[in-house]
């Protein structure tokens, strides 16, 4: 290739290059796209610092030429990274350059809006611009319009150059072809076979990973049991020197979420399942801004490609399982500490809303309250009630549904405790054998170093010895472990707790049942429940919806606050009339309102002397 700065003809300043441009600056920008451009394309960049030459032949010294090439590796679709092309266009909005020199208009700007900045400038403060095959005007009709169209196919060629390599990824994605990183848990070989890690105890950490979020059914759970038992993560380190290798880390809670999220571990190749949004894109970092799609909506999705740790309706039940663990309108939301047993089941049967909790009293008490429209509408708040005269009804309901399958539940409990156990001390074996062989293989380095290379030794004896030690501590952990842990079941302590689990009330009420346990085992059984006050009275009306699909309409007799809110308030009114009317002495009549069904705002307490007395003084019946 010939160099044309070097030519002749350039030898003398052209008609279009004024005193005025002589006595300003000549800028000469160099930027490449890519480092590896930088790298391998060295030719080009010989030919944009060979304009130096060029704007020297032109007439300008070379204290008077500046040269920008900060952007080197950075592309041109955009002025935010280049610090370069900032400066270019400061020193041109600053009056102190005469010419900016480029190989072609797309080392200057891909982007439409950057350019066409850059000419209204340049035309502003008359700098003209320079490139292979000319000078340029920005000021000139003619010139304008050539650079105008200059700078749209520039940008059209970035388009045009990201649609050919978006295609052929795609296209080589749908056979299956297209290599991206794996996830824990997955290796790749030279050949692009795609297996199981074959580390057994990096096997073995996924497979328990995804067992306990099926028992426990909660992201924090998982990780709360994964830290209590010291588990950590093998993970096959992509870049650095080792490159390839397994490191085990601390689980956390976004790891653990993107392993539940994941389709490969269901066996599926998915391509596409994060997509860019531009309004959302930080600056400095590709990975902001990324939406996640479910893998339907995914570009390429082929079910059954690779080896699989669970099956695609495992799969589906995760994601299922964590879209309800959110707080959202339509979802019940992950189990919380705290007294409200109901707490994201209830509906309110007239707006169809979720009931919230209030809690009063610094938790001691609580009630559920339908708040949604007084909160967005500004209107009354649709209602409210007591929270735990309604936990213990909904109990009560929920403990006689069990019964029937109290045996079962026992047995399925003690199976799963003695299950727990096992895939535990899988665990701790498969650590304890790593560390046996990280010993003994530092105890060969050690072996085989020759003695008079004390250097070495040295340094492989202090390995040796800290391999030892970590030996050691481990083995101590896991005696630890193993005297904290209870021994399998007998036959006899088997029978004990299937005669103990026939009586789920005394399960459910004893001290060491919390009240995460019991709202599990409601939502075991129950979807959702509907209620409605009937008329801001002590009625309400239920229907608890279970989970097999059936319901059951249920009535139940609430607190209130007022005589005024007693469904019976009138008939109440009417027979104390009638007795003061017969001059009936005031202990006879709370006897008779009582057997009468009759009774105060709280059901709880009957009707006495007193109380009649003070009912008799409100209705003015004196």
């Amino acid at each position: 290739m010939t160099d044309r700065a070097c030519a002749p003809e350039w030898s003398l300043p052209p008609e279009k290059l004024t005193p005025e441009h002589l006595g300003r600056l000549a800028v000469v920008y160099v930027r490449q796209s890519t480092l590896q451009q930088v790298v391998d394309h060295q030719e080009s960049t010989r030919i944009q610092y060979g304009l130096v030459n060029r704007a020297a032949a032109w007439g300008w010294s070379a204290d008077r030429i500046m040269v920008i090439d900060e952007d080197q590796g950075k592309s041109g679709a955009s002025a935010e990274e280049r610090s370069g092309f900032q400066r270019l266009v400061t020193e041109v909005g600053l009056n102190h350059v005469g010419l900016i020199l480029g190989v072609d208009m797309s080392r200057l700007a891909r982007c439409s809006k950057d350019w066409h900045q850059l000419l209204e400038i340049c035309a502003l403060f008359g700098t003209a611009i320079a490139d292979l095959d000319g000078i340029y005007n920005p000021s000139d009709y003619n010139d304008r319009l050539l650079l105008g169209l200059k700078g749209t196919m520039s940008e059209a060629e970035l388009h045009l150059i990201k649609q050919r390599m978006m295609q052929g990824r795609l296209s080589k994605a749908r056979r299956g072809e297209l290599s991206f990183a794996l996830p824990s848990g997955y290796v790749r070989h030279p050949s692009g076979e795609v297996t199981f890690d074959p580390d057994e105890q990096a096997q073995r950490v996924i497979r328990l990973m995804f067992r306990k979020f099926e028992q426990l059914g909660s992201l924090n759970s998982v990780l709360h049991y994964f830290i209590d038992h010291d588990i950590r993560l093998g993970i096959r380190s992509r870049t650095g020197s080792n490159k390839g290798e397994l490191e085990w880390r601390r689980p956390n809670k976004a790891t653990l979420s993107c392993i539940l999220k994941n389709p490969t571990y269901a066996g599926a190749y998915a391509y596409g399942r994060r997509k860019q949004d531009p309004r959302r894109q930080k600056s400095g970092c590709s990975a902001y801004g990324r939406t996640a799609f479910h893998p339907p909506d995914c570009a390429v999705l082929i079910k059954d490609h690779w080896p699989a740790y669970i099956s695609w309706q495992q799969y589906e039940w995760n994601l299922a399982q964590l879209r309800s663990n959110r707080s959202r309108a339509n979802q019940p939301g992950a189990v919380r500490h705290g007294p409200a047993l109901l707490a994201g089941l209830l509906h309110c049967g007239k707006c169809g809303r979720r009931l919230s909790v209030n809690y009063l009293g610094r938790g001691l008490h609580h009630s559920y309250v339908c708040c949604y429209l007084a909160v967005h509408y500004g209107e009354p708040v649709c209602q409210r009630i007591g929270g735990t005269a309604l936990d213990r009804f909904v109990s009560q309901q929920v403990l006689m549904a069990l019964q029937p399958a109290a045996l079962e539940l026992s047995l399925s409990a003690a199976a799963h405790l003695e299950q727990e156990q096992k895939e535990l001390e899988g665990w701790w074996q498969t650590r304890l054998e790593r560390a046996e062989f990280e010993a003994q293989r530092a105890a060969r380095h050690y072996q085989l170093v020759e003695p008079e290379n004390r250097l070495v030794a040295r340094q492989l004896a202090k390995e040796w010895e800290n391999k030892l030690l970590a030996q050691k501590q481990l083995s101590e952990e896991y005696d630890r472990y193993v005297h904290q842990q209870t021994k399998s079941l007998s036959e006899s302590e088997r029978q004990e707790i299937c005669q103990l689990a026939s009586d789920i009330p005394a399960l459910w009420s004893a001290p060491t049942t919390t009240n995460s346990q019991r709202k599990e085992l409601i939502r075991q059984v129950v979807n959702r429940v509907v209620l409605e006050v009937e008329n801001n009275s002590e009625q309400v009306s239920l229907t608890i919806e279970w989970a097999g699909g059936s319901s059951t309409p249920l009535r139940m007799t609430r607190d209130v606050f007022k005589y005024e809110q007693l469904s019976f308030y009138p008939q109440l009114c009417q027979k104390l009339r009638a007795l003061v009317a017969a001059d009936v002495d005031l202990e006879s009549i709370a006897e008779q309102l009582t057997q009468a069904g009759y009774h105060p705002p709280k059901q709880t307490q009957q009707f006495s002397p007193l109380s009649v007395r003070r009912l008799i003084d409100r209705l003015g019946l004196v």
